[in-house]
C-alpha cells in the first residue's frame, strides 16, 4: 500500500498544473492517470483537431509551448507538451491505473482503490476533467437505421458513410466537424440557439489576449465582469463554418426532437432523412467511483465553492468556470491550482501541528 500527503487523480492538463505547484513545495504526492501516456487523450482525439487558443495560451505555468506564440497548436502537438512538461518537472505519475473507488475513513486517510492496487493520501484532488461520459440526448424513437457516432468517437471523414450528414451540436467541435465535413458532402448542422461566431484572432492577436485586456478571461464568477461573461452562449471560435453556412454549403436547423429510422424531426416541423448523425452533444460527469456522501449533487455535479469540497482534504480542479472562464481552458487552470496548492499546503501544516 502506498502513503502520500497528496494525491492528484487525473493527468491531463489540471492535474499537470496542480503537480507543479505541489512539486514546488516538495510535498508527498502522485499523480493518477488511466492512460498508458500523458496526453494520449488528445491523441485520441479526431484527427484534423486544431486548437483556437494561440501557443501564448495553450501552455501551463512554468514552461512555454514550443513553436510560434500566436500559432494554433493541433492535438499532437499539446500531447506532446503535456509530455514534456512531466519530464521538464519531474513529475511523479503512475501511468496506466484506473480508479475504482475512493472513500475515506471516519476521521483518517482517503482510500484509493486503483486496479495497480490501494493508495492513501491524507488530501485528494480529482482533476478527472470536464469531459469524461458522451452524452446522446434520448431522441431516438424505435431505432435508427443511420450510421451514427458521438463527435468524440469521430476520427476523419473516411469513417463516415457517404450522402449527407446531420451534426447534432452547435458548439465548437461541431462546427469544426461541419467544416472539414462540407469538403466533399453535404452537411446539416442542428442547434438549439442561434449561433455566435468570433474570429479567432484581431489585428493580429489571439481573441484570448483580447478577452484578457477587457478583463474577462480571468474575471471570477464572484465579480460583476465574470457573473455576465458567464451568462453568455459560448461562442464558435473562428468564421469558417459562418462562411459555409452564408454560402449554403452548409444547412442550419433548429434543435433536433426526434430521431426514427433514418428520419429526424427538427424544432421547426420539418422531417428530412439522413444516413450519417453525428451527436456533438457534449459530455456529462462520471462520478459514480465516489463514494463519499456530499461531494457530488443528485444530478451528478460536485459541490464546491472554487473547487475546495465540503470534505476536508478533497478538491476538484478543471471544472468548467471552477472560478473563471478559464478553468477549463489551458491558459486559465494554472490560476487555479496556484490556489488550491496554497488551500492543499495549509492543510498538511495543520496536519503537522496536531
Amino acid at each position: 500500500m502506498k502513503k502520500y500527503e497528496a494525491v492528484i487523480i487525473g493527468g491531463g492538463q489540471a492535474g499537470l498544473a496542480m503537480g507543479y505547484f505541489l512539486k514546488k513545495e516538495k510535498l508527498s504526492f502522485v499523480i493518477i492517470e488511466k492512460n498508458g501516456h500523458v496526453g494520449d487523450s488528445w491523441r485520441q482525439r479526431y484527427n484534423s483537431l486544431v486548437l483556437f487558443t494561440t501557443r501564448q495560451y495553450s501552455s501551463l505555468p512554468g514552461l512555454q509551448m514550443r513553436g510560434p506564440s500566436e500559432g494554433f497548436p493541433a492535438k499532437d502537438d499539446m500531447a506532446d507538451y503535456l509530455n514534456d512538461y512531466v519530464k521538464h518537472f519531474d513529475l511523479p505519475v503512475m501511468l496506466n491505473t484506473n480508479v475504482i473507488q475512493l472513500n475515506k475513513l471516519p476521521d483518517g486517510p482517503f482510500i484509493i482503490e486503483t486496479n495497480s492496487g490501494i493508495v492513501k493520501a491524507q488530501q485528494v484532488i480529482i482533476a478527472a476533467g470536464a469531459f469524461q461520459k458522451p452524452y446522446i440526448p434520448p431522441l431516438i424513437k424505435d431505432g435508427t437505421d443511420a450510421f451514427q457516432l458521438h463527435s468524440s468517437e469521430y476520427r476523419s471523414p473516411e469513417e463516415v458513410p457517404g450522402g449527407e450528414v446531420l451534426i447534432v451540436g452547435g458548439g465548437n467541435s461541431g462546427a469544426q466537424l461541419a467544416v472539414e465535413l462540407a469538403k466533399d458532402r453535404k452537411v446539416t448542422i442542428a442547434a438549439r440557439h442561434r449561433m455566435k461566431f468570433l474570429p479567432l484572432t484581431i489585428l493580429g492577436k489571439s481573441i484570448f489576449y483580447w478577452l484578457e485586456k477587457l478583463g474577462l478571461l480571468f474575471a471570477g464568477t464572484d465579480t460583476i465582469k465574470g457573473s455576465w461573461f458567464q451568462k453568455q452562449k459560448d461562442p464558435i471560435f473562428g468564421k469558417e463554418l459562418k462562411t459555409l453556412i452564408q454560402n449554403k454549403k452548409v444547412d442550419v436547423k433548429p434543435k433536433v426532437l426526434q430521431v426514427s429510422g433514418t428520419e429526424v424531426l427538427f424544432g421547426d416541423g420539418i422531417q428530412r432523412n439522413f444516413e450519417s448523425i453525428i451527436w456533438s452533444t457534449g459530455f456529462v460527469p462520471s462520478y459514480e467511483w465516489i463514494h463519499i456522501e456530499g461531494v457530488v449533487s443528485a444530478e451528478g455535479k460536485p459541490i464546491h465553492k472554487r473547487g475546495i469540497t465540503e470534505i476536508k482534504g478533497l478538491y476538484f480542479i478543471g471544472l468548467p468556470w471552477q472560478y473563471q472562464r478559464g478553468s477549463a481552458l489551458i491558459c486559465g487552470v494554472g490560476r487555479d491550482a496556484e490556489y488550491l496548492a496554497s488551500i492543499v499546503l495549509s492543510g498538511k501544516f495543520q496536519q503537522l501541528r496536531k
